[in-house]
This record gives structure tokens, sequence and C-alpha cells, in this order.
């Protein structure tokens, strides 16, 4: 109820702002079933060197990636808007970064609060820049924060950048992360659920899922939950022999997912849209070669 009433509250005054909405271009939000099930991206950190952005987006569309993922707090909407446009490659979402230490489920409630201005800068930045989403660590459990704490402070202090999602038109979308936190698929949706807006989802990281299960049955149970996807790889092997972050060292499509029931759980709930490589940048061989990576694994050369 609490986080109902400040919904009510929140969304009368931000009634009043006359800021025009910016629509996202087709290019981010057209998936038409005449088309590939999905359009690649890659994050913008990931594009190597000291070039310019307008050089970074050259480099990231000529190694055969249909968008581009900002992230790393960049805050310069017009000179992404100026690359995105001269190079003709679409911004389809913002990374908030800054939530793994300005945590919503931080005891202290200035760091809350700083969390929750963030947010709301990064929803507006995204809707200027023409994307449809922010990803989002909803919250950390560790040795100072309780499980319990963790789940009830997150919730409200999320809820309290919802009027501004639904203003955007931009999605607030919570990452499976190594958080300690939301540890299973029923729990993911739940508390999805719990926000009650059409502005809250999954953004589902395919490789990040692997220590705890499989993604083909994580898929299932969030559904149409799931907005857009991370992609990456993860090798049980590796954990078991060198340790756990080491699982991480192998190439998209030589680990452990098995991609073909990926593929078909993503079918299975209807997913069209965005999958974004999240693994080792570099320059533009090494970029095309992880594009032609997603290619084999999510069926896009048979496309």
């Amino acid at each position: 109820m609490q986080r109902r009433t400040f919904l009510a509250g929140s969304a009368v005054a931000l009634t009043a702002a006359t800021t025009l909405k910016a629509e996202p271009p087709e290019a981010v939000t057209s998936f038409p079933e005449t088309a590939p099930r999905f359009k690649k991206a890659v994050k913008l950190s990931m594009v190597g060197g000291n070039g310019t952005l307008t050089e970074k987006f050259q480099t990231a569309k000529a190694a055969g990636f249909d968008g581009i993922e900002v992230d790393g707090g960049t805050r310069d909407v017009p000179a992404l808007l100026t690359a995105r446009d001269e190079v003709g490659l679409p911004i389809h979402g913002v990374v908030y970064g800054k939530s793994w230490n300005d945590r919503f489920s931080a005891a202290d409630a200035t760091i809350r609060a700083r969390a929750v201005a963030g947010l709301e800068q990064a929803l507006q930045d995204c809707e200027q820049l023409g994307g449809t989403s922010v990803l989002v660590i909803p919250g950390v459990v560790d040795d100072a924060t309780a499980y319990a704490d963790a789940y009830a402070r997150a919730e409200l202090e999320i809820a309290k950048a919802l009027p501004v999602a639904e203003k955007t038109g931009v999605d607030i979308l919570f990452e499976n992360v190594w958080n300690n936190f939301l540890l299973s698929p029923l729990e993911f949706a739940r508390f999805i659920d719990s926000f009650e807006s059409p502005s809250v989802g999954a953004y589902f990281d395919i490789g990040n899922v692997v220590r705890l299960g499989w993604p083909e049955q994580w898929i299932t149970a969030l559904g149409d939950r799931i907005r857009k996807l991370d992609v990456k790889e993860y090798s049980r092997k590796l954990q078991q022999e060198e340790g756990l972050w080491k699982g991480f060292g192998v190439e998209i499509g030589e680990g452990s997912v098995d991609w073909a029931k990926v593929r078909a759980a993503l079918a299975a709930i209807g997913y069209r849209g965005w999958a974004t490589a999240e693994v080792r940048g570099g320059d533009l061989e090494r970029l095309s070669d992880v594009a032609e990576r997603m290619d084999s694994v999510l069926g896009l050369e048979e496309a």
C-alpha cells in the first residue's frame, strides 16, 4: 500500500509536466514477422580504440551490429545523437551501471535516493537517445544487507521511478547478475510482477544464469517478462577446474550454454527483440568475430 500511495501522488505531480515525449525510431522498435527474430547489438564500452564516438559507431556497424547500447554512465546525449545519426546505427538502450554502487537496497537512505535520481536521469537520457530500456541492477545482498531488507527496499525505491518510466515510455529492465539476489526465475518473476506496471521487465543475461541453472528453464519461467537479452557464454568445466569467475573465459558458442534449447525456448515465448553482446571487446576484427558467433548461436545465419 505504501508503494501504491506514493505512485499515485507522484503520477499526479508528473502529469503536470509539459515536456514533449520523444518517440524511438522504427529501427529500435520494429521486429516484423518477416524479419529475423533478433537484432544484434554491442555495448559501447566494448568498442576499442581512442576514436571519436562517430568512429566507434562506425566500427560497430562495420562489424555487423544492428544497434548499440550506451553504458558506463555516458551522459553526452548531443554527441551520442550526432554519432547515431551520422552513422545510421540506432541506440536501443542505456545501462544504468551505477546501480551496482548506488544501490536501491542500501541501508543508507541517502544512497537509495541517489540511486532513484540516477535511474530517473537514465530514463530521460534514454528517451532522448531514442532507446526503449534502462538496464538496472535491482539490489545486492551481502553480509551487511539481509535478503528480506534488500527485497523490501528495492521494491519501494525502484517504484519511485515508475512515473518517469511510464511518461518517457522507457522500460526499467532488471538484469540477472551475481548479486546474491532473486536467485530463481520464479522469484525473479514475482519481483517484476509486484510493480504491477508494463514498464517493468527482465533484461535476461543468458550466460550469467549458467552458474545457477539452465537458461532455457529461466526463459520458460520468465516468459514475456523478458524484454531484452544479453549474450555471453559460461563454462561449468572451467568453473570447476579453475574457479568461479573463470567460467566466463570462453567464447560464445564454446561453453555450457545449449543454444539450440535457448533458441527453442525463446521461440516458444514469442521473443522478438534485441540481443546485445556483453563479452570482451576490441577492434573491428574482434567485434566482427563476436557478431559472427552471435549469428551462429542465435540462428541468424539461416535467417
